[in-house]
């Protein structure tokens, strides 16, 4: 009996000792820094459909949509209305009146501008760029915008994509958009 208690102690005091040296604070060894988690990442702007497709080269569409707005058009523009006149080679101005210096400026910053107070509009024939409706034919804009000269009208089957609608009807309250299936 005399040596299982003699054991016990031993086994007692040995376990007490390797807890004490294992809570040790003085570690000589830090641990690094944890990396800080990212939540978001930045992938793609689009405020203006295809923008980017249409005249961003091939390799610069991923610097396009990771940069921020205000460095945009000093890092774009170029190569913008570089593809703007391969596009369309005789450019002069569009259905806003806009030059191709002024028509690359204005869409250079790939943002989506919302108007506040009034209409919200990609172009409605009166409003331009105020916003976007569910409904607005975004895309038709840009053709036109590209290739519709003056009045609207030059390369009439180039000013269009010919969908001229939603497949299905946009909901009245929120989240808006028709259901998928």
């Amino acid at each position: 009996m005399k040596k299982y208690n003699l054991f016990i102690a031993f086994t007692g005091i040995s376990l007490c000792a390797f807890i004490v040296i294992s809570c040790n604070k003085s570690n000589n060894n830090p641990k690094p820094t944890p990396t800080p988690i990212v939540y978001y990442d930045q992938a793609d702007q689009v405020g203006r459909p295809a923008i980017n497709t249409v005249f961003i080269p091939a390799s610069g569409k991923d610097s396009f949509n990771t940069t921020i707005p205000s460095q945009m058009s000093s890092k774009f523009s170029n190569d913008m209305k570089t593809s703007l006149l391969t596009l369309n080679s005789g450019y002069s101005t569009n259905l806003l009146g806009l030059t191709a210096d002024q028509f690359i400026g204005v869409v250079s910053t790939d943002v989506l501008n919302a108007a506040t107070t009034g209409v919200t509009s990609f172009y409605n024939g009166k409003q331009v760029l105020t916003g976007r409706a569910l409904a607005d034919d975004v895309i038709d804009v840009e053709l036109t915008l590209v290739f519709g000269g003056p009045a609207g009208g030059d390369h009439p089957g180039l000013t269009s994509d010919h969908v001229n609608a939603n497949d299905k009807p946009f909901l009245a309250s929120f989240p808006y958009e028709a259901s998928p299936w």
